[in-house]
């Protein structure tokens, strides 16, 4: 049996839940992941508490549990909302989960988790003021101030993606409808389902993001306009937060920050719409990849060792 303080945290996607232990200098110890029986919340729990339990048995070692998920936990009724896996929605998973494990659970928004992962010990890493961004199916963000989550009195600190898109243009304007009931709101524009649209307008064909990238890093102009065009759509809603946060960085995650070229020029783009003469903020891509949720909900648990 091992003396290490551990932490474990698990990522509750809507595809797959994984779970790993996470040392306390940032070492993942182990590793497990299972699909998620997305429409079985007994299920969910269920998944949860055999990882969590198999990895104690692997490293001998009880340990505190945090868990990113989307959607967060309401500040007025205590349960699950605006999550995708609807069948989270309306439940005190934080209690449920308690109970299960016998022990504190740490719950947290995914993004949320992200932005927590890269302050601690990654792209964020020293900085006192950090903003994680999503960019991926949807829009999320996560700030960290200090190396400590904001959550928000409502719980919705960082969700930059249901503000309107800023300085509209006349061509964009009103927007597309947003699952949230707005119009034009920011993730109409930046998500990957946004990218891949924006592309079928200009050539009338369909593609992925990642082919769209590929077409143009080999000279396809209308590939070419078409991450133009997301960019500058980045920098105009980027300044937006800058404008009211002034992180000292900005990290990128999810699928779409692994365009380089969306890097290129990225922050003067910014600086021209923030309201400020030098932009000293960094924009850095993120430095753990797909593991980012997963390890910030370890790091749940950074403020205290694993003798539960």
């Amino acid at each position: 049996m091992t003396h290490e303080s551990i932490r474990i945290g698990v990522d509750l996607g809507g595809t797959k839940i994984e779970a790993i232990a996470l040392a306390g200098d940032g070492e993942i110890l182990a590793r497990r992941r299972v699909a998620t029986p997305a429409s079985e919340y007994d299920a969910i729990l269920r998944s949860i508490v055999v990882l969590v339990h198999e990895l104690e048995l692997e490293l001998g070692r009880r340990a505190a549990v945090g868990v990113g998920t989307p959607g967060a936990i309401s500040s007025h009724t205590g349960l699950m909302k605006n999550s995708n896996t609807a069948v989270l929605n309306g439940r005190p998973l934080d209690r449920d989960l308690a109970n299960a494990l016998a022990r504190d659970v740490r719950l947290e928004n995914d993004a949320n988790c992200f932005a927590l992962s890269e302050a601690v010990d990654g792209a964020g890493a020293g900085a006192r003021i950090v903003f994680g961004v999503i960019l991926g199916t949807g829009v999320g963000g996560g700030l960290v101030i200090d190396g400590a989550l904001v959550d928000g009195r409502n719980r919705i600190a960082g969700e930059w993606g249901h503000n309107p898109l800023p300085w509209m243009r006349g061509d964009e304007a009103p927007g597309r409808p947003c699952y949230c009931g707005h119009d034009g709101c920011i993730e109409t524009f930046l998500s990957g389902g946004a990218l891949v649209h924006e592309f079928l307008v200009r050539s009338g064909e369909s593609s992925s993001g990642e082919a769209i990238s590929a077409l143009a890093e080999a000279g396809d102009p209308l590939a070419l306009e078409t991450i133009a065009a997301y960019q500058d759509r980045l920098a105009r809603a980027l300044a937006s937060v800058v404008n009211i946060v002034d992180p000292d960085v900005i990290v990128l995650g999810g699928g779409l920050s692994n365009i380089g070229r969306l890097y290129e020029g990225l922050e003067r783009r910014v600086e021209k719409y923030a309201f400020t003469d030098v932009l000293e903020t960094k924009i850095r891509p993120n430095v753990h990849g797909d593991s980012g949720g997963v390890r910030g909900a370890a790091w749940l648990w950074k403020d205290r060792a694993a003798n539960v």
